[in-house]
């Protein structure tokens, strides 16, 4: 797992924008081809199969669709090209300390004054927020209802007096994730996307489109076939190696065609029930891939250290780390015990 620098991200969304590839399933008005969920997810497949960066999910998967669907004519033109183009970087601002699955419990509050709202409280998990220009924020507009009822979406500029970034180290050694902090920064009423108190129908429509995106079939493809070639012979020696392959093929199969029954039947732009599925076994597979690689470095992984002059091989050195880095995949998008109630209730109907 390569890091990539915010430049490197940048760019390669900046030349894609050009081809108008960065936002394909945006309309063609804000630069994107009008594609059908189908002819995005096979792109992105493509693309995470000949391991090209994909354009950054925060601007083109999340607040991007969110604005183009629900914002008004002003707002569209005020951030959607510069989203796509990567002129802005987004931050999410969805979990806080006690509001991470039950997101709904939020509590960090946006109280009107006059033509600005002053926002108090505090988001974690805030992914790259030591790179974002703006935040994308779920903020409580009204305690006296159901708390579902009480929601805003909010976008709001980082520079703001009052607004701070502090760092959370990974267990990876990695600086991935932040906490945001906010302590009467105040924002102008425009920065609302649609309706006051709507904000949670908006929230449902991103996490619906994130769960979507949290199966990279093409990547685990890409990974699971390089540690077939690390295996070698071992395979055809080791027979419980060889059916653990097998079984993850299998896995993966089933779920690549999951995904492209979820996305066929997602053309009217609203997000699948089995969403959640992909969620589940996207992530699942993920790990047990991830997994997969560090038992076959078998000690060499814990020379996660060694610099490049090593005679410890890249991918064995970097085996642990990203191991380590996607335990979080069963947590972000909504926790996957979460997903299993959520597949209970609108799947299963129980």
């Amino acid at each position: 797992r390569r890091e990539l620098s915010k430049e490197q991200i940048v760019e390669s969304q900046r030349v894609m924008n050009a081809a108008g590839l960065a936002v394909p399933n945006w309309p063609v008005e804000w630069g994107g081809k009008d594609w059908t969920p189908l002819q995005r997810h096979l792109w992105h497949e493509e693309m995470q199969l000949a391991a090209v960066p994909a354009p950054l999910a925060f601007n083109a998967s999340m607040v991007g669709p969110v604005i183009a669907a629900f914002g008004s004519q002003e707002i569209k033109e005020r951030f959607l090209p510069a989203t796509a183009n990567l002129d802005i970087w987004w931050s999410q601002g969805f979990s806080e300390p006690d509001a991470g699955s039950d997101l709904a419990s939020l509590r960090t509050t946006a109280v009107r004054e006059g033509d600005e709202y002053v926002v108090n409280g505090q988001k974690t998990w805030t992914t790259l927020g030591q790179y974002g220009d703006w935040i994308f924020t779920l903020v409580r507009t009204d305690p006296s209802v159901k708390k579902q009822a009480g929601i805003s979406f909010l976008l709001i500029d980082m520079t703001s007096p009052g607004l701070t970034v502090r760092p959370i180290e990974l267990i990876d050694g990695g600086h991935e994730v932040n906490e945001v902090f906010f302590e009467d920064v105040r924002v102008p009423v425009e920065n609302l996307v649609g309706e006051e108190n709507k904000g949670w129908d908006y929230a449902k429509f991103l996490l619906g489109n994130e769960r979507v995106g949290v199966a990279p079939v093409g990547s685990t493809k890409r990974i699971l076939a390089e540690a077939k070639e690390i295996a070698g012979d071992r395979i055809a020696d080791e027979p419980l190696l060889a059916a653990r392959f097998v079984e993850l093929e299998n896995e993966l199969l089933a779920l690549e065609l999951t995904a492209l029954r979820v996305v066929a039947h997602s053309a009217d732009g609203k997000p699948h029930p089995a969403s959640s599925v992909l969620k589940l076994k996207g992530t699942e597979l993920q790990q047990a891939v991830t997994e997969l690689v560090v038992d076959l470095a078998g000690p060499l992984s814990l020379a996660s250290g060694a610099g490049e002059g090593s005679d410890v091989p890249e991918w064995a050195r970097v085996a642990t780390p990203q191991y380590l880095n996607y335990r979080k995949a069963s947590i972000y998008g909504g926790s996957n015990e979460v997903q299993r109630q959520i597949i209970s209730k609108t799947i299963l109907g129980l």
